[in-house]
């Protein structure tokens, strides 16, 4: 049975699933839909498959990329992980996480200039920038107090792409909530940057959540889904930031997992302020696929 196991933890998949956090992924897929409505995108948009492949090809060439660039330090503090533990050469993934952050901007051009309705050199501009932030974070972001910033801007850049490929020019109420999940994110990365300590030594950092808590306050004046998303949003932050005050061991990590799953709630208040219910029900079922994949992936 041990054997298993085992076999199963080493095999391809699992090692690609391992790589690519997949298990966060659907917020990537909230953060597209919530970009595309506040743009004023709809979601019956043909470009929008394309949006979620090509973002997702983003998100876990970037994680590929972060396993490439923290390989030395993770043979020291995490072993475990698939190139210290010997399971996969550090060369393929640095080549896969490389290939598929190209893919990316090739479906952006595609999605600029495939379509009628394209806005040209914008989304795959905004593509080229988002690979651009995704290296330099998983290159510099040890040691680098900036770095929730420069994750935070990761996310932001998501918006943007899904802003400009359905529109030239976006409103600014995707600017304003690119913002927000900017401050949301920041607020996560500084925890997570804590992660191997176990413990979160200053708690400032967290005000940065106030921010996207107040705005979920506000929109909850619009009434009906708007309130319900409000307190689910606020009651899953401070269920979230309650493992950091409990201080037992393994809280931190739990932490993080949790409000990572919280950006598809935040994403379902951006688009219920803006767009419709049924948009930001597939947000919040993005929260709900994150945290079952979390049980079977690990999300850190």
């Amino acid at each position: 049975m041990q054997n298993l196991v085992k076999a199963s933890l080493t095999s391809p998949w699992s090692l690609a699933l391992r790589l690519g956090r997949v298990s966060n992924l659907p917020t990537v897929w909230s953060n597209v839909l919530a970009g595309v409505t506040l743009a004023g995108g709809a979601a019956t948009d043909a470009r929008l498959p394309l949006l979620l492949v090509a973002l997702s090809l983003s998100y876990v060439g970037g994680m590929y990329l972060n396993d490439w660039f923290d390989r030395d330090i993770d043979s020291r503090q995490r072993p475990e992980r698939p190139i210290p533990a010997g399971q996969v050469a550090a060369g393929t993934v640095f080549s896969a996480g490389m290939a598929m952050l190209a893919g990316s901007v090739a479906l952006l051009i595609w999605v600029g200039y495939g379509f009628a309705a394209g806005t040209g050199w914008r989304a795959p501009a905004a593509g080229l920038a988002l690979a651009a932030t995704v290296v330099f974070y998983d290159w510099r972001h040890k040691g680098n107090p900036l770095s929730p910033v420069v994750m935070g801007l990761c996310r932001l850049l998501v918006y943007v792409v899904a802003g400009y490929a359905v529109m030239a020019s976006p409103p600014a109420q995707l600017w304003w909530a690119a913002v927000l999940l900017l401050c949301y994110l920041i607020g996560l990365t500084y925890v997570a940057k804590q992660e191997t300590l176990d413990v979160v030594r200053n708690l400032w950092p967290l005000g940065f959540l106030a921010l996207p808590l107040a705005y979920a306050a506000l929109a909850a004046a619009n009434g009906g889904v708007s309130i319900l998303l409000f307190i689910a949003f606020a009651a899953w932050v401070f269920y979230s930031l309650h493992f950091l005050w409990r201080r037992r061991p393994g809280d931190v990590p739990r932490a993080v997992v949790s409000l990572i799953a919280g950006i598809s709630l935040l994403d379902a208040v951006f688009i219920a302020a803006f767009g419709s219910a049924l948009l930001a029900g597939l947000a919040v079922a993005a929260f709900v696929i994150t945290l079952a994949l979390q049980r079977l992936v690990a999300g850190t």
